[in-house]
């Protein structure tokens, strides 16, 4: 990966680049999973643990935000995985408690006839949530936008979605042979369409499979691209739903 001093020139480069910060984040997959895996002391497994998307969108805010006058970048990272983790459980840790707050406290000790609205801890990280929520409308705007200039919509996703099994495990492999070869992603990027035969040739899947859900591959290979860290998780979610129809 290189030495502290390549790896800081490295992240001041990929500033404003998605290519270049979306290419960053894969190259530090492995530091970004094992950030991860100490905090859930345990492996994160992709495409399950929303943890892992975090983590990598943490990866990817420290590199807009890294000064090579404060220090090395990986310990930057690490703490922006961990506050950003951090902030994750506590908003799943509030939203588990759905619970009816007008009930009545059935401590043993309990005199006041209190409710439990009486004793929530109403503090919250109004900065993070907003953050977050700041984040995620902005990219989802790029991507919409992106994705416009393809002629495809944001709703394509779901509704060109195979709903077969051996379907989606075609589309699968479609998408995996284009993100290990850079030169299909090129010529999407480049032709503004999917290079369908040298795809199909690639991967094995037949091209009126590949036709068919067109839309569905380009933006999810799209997503997977450039930088849409957030995207991702969301279309990760999605697939494993309809994994899950599909069976």
């Amino acid at each position: 990966m290189g030495s502290s001093e390549d790896l800081g020139a490295r992240v001041c480069a990929v500033k404003g680049d998605a290519r270049k910060a979306d290419e960053l984040v894969r190259d530090y997959l492995p530091f970004i999973t094992s950030e991860t895996a100490k905090f859930m002391a345990r492996r994160p497994v992709a495409g399950v643990d929303d943890e892992l998307g975090i983590a990598m969108f943490a990866f990817h805010e420290a590199t807009q935000v890294y000064d090579r006058q404060r220090g090395a970048f990986l310990p930057l990272a690490a703490r922006m995985i961990r506050n950003r983790l951090i902030d994750y459980r506590r908003r799943e840790a509030r939203h588990a408690r759905v619970v009816s707050l007008d009930a009545p406290r059935f401590e043993q000790d309990d005199e006041d006839g209190g409710t439990l609205l009486d004793q929530v801890d109403t503090g919250r990280d109004e900065i993070g949530e907003r953050h977050a929520r700041e984040a995620t409308r902005s990219e989802i705007e790029e991507f919409t936008r992106l994705l416009a200039s393809f002629d495809v919509k944001l709703t394509d996703v779901a509704d060109n979605c195979p709903k077969q099994g051996r379907t989606l495990a075609a589309c699968r492999r479609a998408l995996t042979y284009a993100r290990e070869h850079r030169e299909v992603l090129d010529r999407l990027e480049q032709t503004g369409k999917l290079p369908i035969a040298a795809l199909a040739e690639g991967s094995g899947v037949e091209r009126k499979t590949l036709e068919r859900h067109r839309r569905y591959l380009v933006a999810l290979l799209l997503a997977y691209t450039n930088g849409f860290e957030i995207i991702r998780g969301h279309l990760r979610k999605l697939d494993a739903y309809q994994e899950d129809g599909a069976r």
